[in-house]
């Protein structure tokens, strides 16, 4: 008994299918039917984006959704090929595979085995924070990236003519070499293909329209006979279905792709946490962020064992799904069934698929995810933010995929501490009407007690802040319109403090009683001391002397009593 309900705790999708209501079956039906439909050409499409089989697609579209199903906390989530995710997988891949097709075609399924077991892992330390860790500037420029390197790698597919390169720059001149060479049937067919679609998703958004593109292709291949005209099509599928295996790579390959495997983690992760939290608040229901660690590492290690890349979640099928009413995770396990019939009594329409098809269809889809009202938001509210935005959009198309994850992941680290380090202070006073000690720079009728100064600083007081916190509050005493013989500290906002600051506070303590002017804390919390040998504090406090006040009121009244009886 117990042992089942620990089952159901880890299985989200398994508890839901537990107490599942039938009046939800005909709109998961729905859904699921309606994202398969989606998800096949997609799937199809999106593999070449990893530079994998068509066939590998639609296994990275059918098992890994699949086990999130069972083990995934939302219920609207469709798991699956993500352009983002594909390009960083070619870009990994492609640089430990050396063009030998059979070890890309291994390493690939050994990044995404990798990849779920150190979900797996952050899901053991509970790190579901890390879905924050890509703040929303950086994550709206690094996905503004991966848009336009797909928009542009998908343009010779679309016009049909050869490229040698994967690299942004070279694709675009290797476009405005073949712009000027005319028009051939591959092309009418991929630009028709990508003004339907556009027409078709402003018209009649709630409609399949990657599935209605790729059958028209198909029908055009068939009732044109394109291939005779040069249009490449898919090709002849695999029958059957994958057969579950380890990747036949060595040890040294997965320490080689450990570095790689942890930064699509973290892009991924933070991707997916997005989509899922957001159709989670449209449905008035939480996910929980460790169980998705969970739920997203299981779905990678499936998607290696069937050969398949790395997956995360995939916001247009998701919306797909929202869509057409799907209330649980069901869903999922309906359309990857939907998927495998397909796979089974379809493979000969899908060898019949046009190449041009599937670049409109990515091609489209990554135009859905340039995000040029967010970056507007993002520069109206803060030129600082969009900037930065905007400057990780031009590293990762300069520097590459690989390198764009880093940078920002640095970006996103260094805007932390520039902001960590340079926190706001203030100098208090008290304002005539209102309760409470207030910033006089925001309060200009607030009035400081003559002699003593009361500081803020908000922040926690670490290695890298101490000096600028010596600087401000010696900034705020050079401007005190009176000596200062009392300086209190508000240390009410600070929430850390290291060994590094107390021995700064023990040097400014000393400097302060070398001029005679005492030093005060107020509001000190309890838990800075957690972090320390309490003994140890204890001794700190007697050595230096410093005053401690359970409040801000404590600390004016010591001051005003030791005023007057000095005075």
């Amino acid at each position: 008994m117990q042992a089942g309900r620990a089952l159901l705790r880890f299985a989200p999708g398994l508890a839901a299918l537990a107490r599942y209501e039938r009046r939800w079956l005909a709109r998961d039906l729905l859904a699921g039917v309606s994202v398969a439909a989606v998800a096949v050409p997609v799937g199809i499409a999106y593999a070449d984006l990893a530079g994998a089989p068509p066939i590998v697609g639609i296994y990275s579209a059918i098992f890994p959704l699949l086990a999130y199903a069972l083990f995934g906390s939302s219920r609207q989530l469709i798991i699956g090929p993500d352009a983002a995710t594909c390009i960083l997988v070619a870009a990994t891949v492609a640089s430990h595979a050396h063009g030998d097709a059979q070890r890309y075609a291994a390493l690939l399924s050994a990044l995404s085995l990798l990849t779920g077991v150190l979900y797996l892992f952050a899901r053991a330390g509970r790190l579901g924070f890390i879905a924050d860790f890509l703040s929303q500037p950086i994550l709206i420029g690094y996905l503004n990236g991966i848009a336009l390197i797909v928009v542009v790698g998908q343009l010779s597919k679309l016009l049909g003519y050869p490229s040698a390169s994967r690299e942004f720059i070279d694709q675009l001149q290797e476009f405005a070499a073949h712009w000027g060479s005319g028009l051939t049937a591959t092309a009418w067919l991929g630009l028709s293909m990508v003004a339907g679609l556009l027409l078709l998703k402003r018209l009649a958004p709630a409609l399949p329209a990657p599935l209605i593109g790729v059958v028209a292709g198909i029908v055009a291949v068939v009732v044109l006979d394109l291939r005779s005209r040069g249009v490449a099509v898919t090709g002849t599928l695999p029958s059957g279905l994958p057969q579950p295996r380890l990747p036949s790579v060595g040890l040294g390959d997965y320490r080689a792709l450990l570095h790689d495997a942890a930064a699509l983690m973290v892009v991924s992760f933070a991707s997916g946490m997005l989509t899922a939290k957001s159709f989670a608040e449209r449905n008035r229901y939480s996910v929980d962020a460790n169980q998705e660690l969970a739920a997203f590492g299981i779905a990678n290690v499936v998607s290696g064992l069937v050969q398949g890349f790395a997956v995360t979640g995939a916001d247009s099928r998701t919306a797909v799904n929202n869509a057409a009413g799907g209330k649980t995770q069901l869903v999922g396990i309906v359309a990857a069934l939907v998927m495998v019939a397909v796979l089974l009594f379809l493979r000969g329409p899908l060898a019949l698929v046009p190449t041009a098809a599937l670049g409109a269809v990515v091609l489209v889809s990554a135009l859905g995810m340039l995000d040029a009202a967010g970056l507007a938001r993002l520069a109206r509210m803060s030129w600082r933010e969009g900037l930065l935005s905007v400057g990780t959009t031009l590293g990762v198309l300069v520097l590459g995929v690989i390198h764009g994850v880093g940078l920002a992941i640095a970006l996103s680290l260094g805007w932390l501490l520039v902001k960590a380090s340079r926190p706001n202070t203030a100098v208090l006073g008290r304002v005539p009407g209102v309760e409470g000690f207030h910033s006089t720079a925001d309060q200009p009728d607030g009035r400081t007690e003559p002699g003593l100064m009361i500081f803020r600083f908000e922040s926690g007081l670490l290695f890298f802040n101490t000096a600028y916190f010596r600087a401000r509050l010696a900034e705020a005493l050079a401007a005190s319109p009176t000596p200062v013989s009392w300086v209190v500290l508000d240390a009410s906002p600070i929430n850390w403090v290291d060994a590094t600051a107390l021995q700064s506070l023990a040097e400014l303590q000393q400097e302060f009683a070398a001029r005679g002017v005492t030093l005060g804390f107020a509001g000190v919390r309890h838990s800075l001391s957690r972090a320390f040998n309490a003994s140890a504090v204890q001794q700190w406090r007697r050595e230096c002397g410093i005053r401690d006040f359970k409040t801000l009121d404590e600390a004016v009244r010591a001051f005003e009593l030791e005023t007057r009886a000095t005075g």
